[in-house]
């Protein structure tokens, strides 16, 4: 130090500056001075540190995920080559195309509905049904498109016959004002500009058909609105919706299918090791595929038809990724149809006497019925695998809120999603070759 505040000096006495004015200006004494490079602070990945952003994590994970798969997708690719076929896809629905049961089911029957609203209810599943078993023409996947569209028109037509029940009701006791899910608020227009309307001013065929296209479930005479269309938003879920169909076909042909003809043989052995082996293999793409028309649908096309019709409500899921319990994920995976199960099926069995259990058993009960119909009909087999997944529920259900919590609990929902789809999968699909192929096959 001496002999560096000696150079120092005769430096400045070289420049003709004098050492004692520098020291008053204190530049001498920043120069010689030693800044502290430490102080009290706790590891980043300490759970006492306070530090939680942790994205540079997550696009690891991501990149991870794409390595890890793109040896999976050459493998495939170098197997089977290249099976994605868009053509394929328009004979799944139709084997005849001068024959159109399916498209004729979903619009035909629409004026026998409202013009014969309680037949409607009793044909509303029977009849399709009815042609799908009947008519050859249609397909598995044609005929799964025609029951879901007329489920979803029955639950509708369900919910529109209750709400304006409930408002005649009420309308016979001469109550003034309803509340906002069954009559008009005292305002006279709501956000978007749109004039309220009260019962019976709502009975109308536009009031009806705008509830029937309406991504909802539960009728009201009043629904929010949004006050424009956001085009840019209408157009990027647009795009969405074709791009992620186009890749839930490609990867089916791509992955699901050759492992699921795969599986056929050891399932006809009963090989439970190689059996157990296809089912895992299985898992992956089928909780894949899962996971993207989850996407594709409830986000997407929920989303797009909301702002086509400037729908309000767009809450159409909740954090069911979350879910410590399965009753949880239950309730909040699919919001539409637990609103519609809660709102007239779960409370009216409440309100007639009915305990917590019995009515919770009975919507599963209601949903495995649906689930059932909505594949074995189709597939014109039955063999309750749905049905009994959907029912099993229920102990699940009962053990993971009973012991386990917290991350167990997120962890046991994530393995029942991942494995009993796959399972129910592979045991309709065994049966359908087995009755459909294996004669062919011999």
């Amino acid at each position: 130090t001496l002999l560096y505040a000696s150079l120092v000096t005769v430096i400045f006495r070289y420049r003709g500056t004098s050492i004692s004015g520098m020291l008053t200006a204190n530049w001498f004494m920043d120069l010689l001075y030693i800044h502290s490079c430490h102080k009290t602070q706790e590891s980043l990945l300490t759970s006492t540190s306070g530090f939680n952003n942790y994205r540079g994590v997550l696009n690891w994970c991501v990149v991870m995920l794409v390595l890890s798969n793109a040896r999976l997708f050459l493998e495939n690719l170098l197997r089977y080559g290249v099976l994605v076929d868009p053509v394929q896809v328009i004979s799944l629905f139709l084997n005849d195309p001068y024959s159109w049961p399916a498209a004729c089911l979903v619009i035909g029957s629409e004026l026998v509905g409202f013009l014969v609203h309680c037949i409607n209810f009793a044909l509303m599943l029977t009849f399709p049904a009815a042609v799908v078993l009947l008519v050859p023409s249609v397909t598995p996947v044609g005929g799964a498109f025609v029951l879901g569209s007329y489920t979803i028109l029955f639950l509708k037509l369900y919910s529109y016959k209750d709400v304006n029940l409930w408002c005649r009701e009420l309308s016979t006791v001469k109550a003034k004002k309803l509340s906002r899910s069954l009559s008009c608020p005292s305002a006279q227009t709501l956000n978007g500009g749109d004039r309220k309307v009260c019962y019976p001013g709502n009975l109308t065929i536009r009031d009806m058909y705008y509830f029937v296209f309406a991504p909802t479930l539960c009728y009201e005479l009043n629904f929010p609105r949004s006050s424009t269309i956001r085009m840019s938003f209408l157009l990027r879920r647009l795009f969405e919706m074709l791009f992620f169909i186009q890749l839930l076909v490609g990867l089916t042909q791509q992955w699901m299918i050759p492992v699921i003809q795969s599986s056929m043989k050891p399932l006809e052995d009963m090989d439970l090791s190689r059996m157990t082996e296809r089912l895992l293999r299985l898992a992956v793409p089928n909780h894949l595929l899962w996971l993207i028309f989850f996407y594709w649908f409830f986000h997407s096309s929920m989303n797009f038809t909301a702002e086509l019709l400037r729908f309000g409500d767009r809450q159409f899921y909740k954090d069911w990724w979350n879910s410590e319990t399965v009753t949880y994920f239950w309730q909040n995976w699919n919001i539409p149809v637990h609103k519609w199960c809660l709102r007239h099926f779960y409370k009216p069995l409440l309100r007639r006497g009915f305990s917590k259990i019995i009515s919770q058993s009975a919507v599963f009960f209601l949903s495995a019925f649906f689930h059932e119909y909505l594949v074995s009909v189709p597939l014109r087999m039955f063999r309750l695998w749905a049905f009994t997944g959907m029912m099993a529920q229920l102990p699940l259900a009962w053990f993971v809120g009973n012991f386990l919590r917290g991350n167990y609990g997120n962890a046991a929902v994530w393995m029942s999603l991942i494995i009993g789809q796959p399972f129910a999968v592979l045991m309709y699909v065994h049966d359908y070759y087995v009755l459909h192929y294996r004669e062919e096959a011999q």
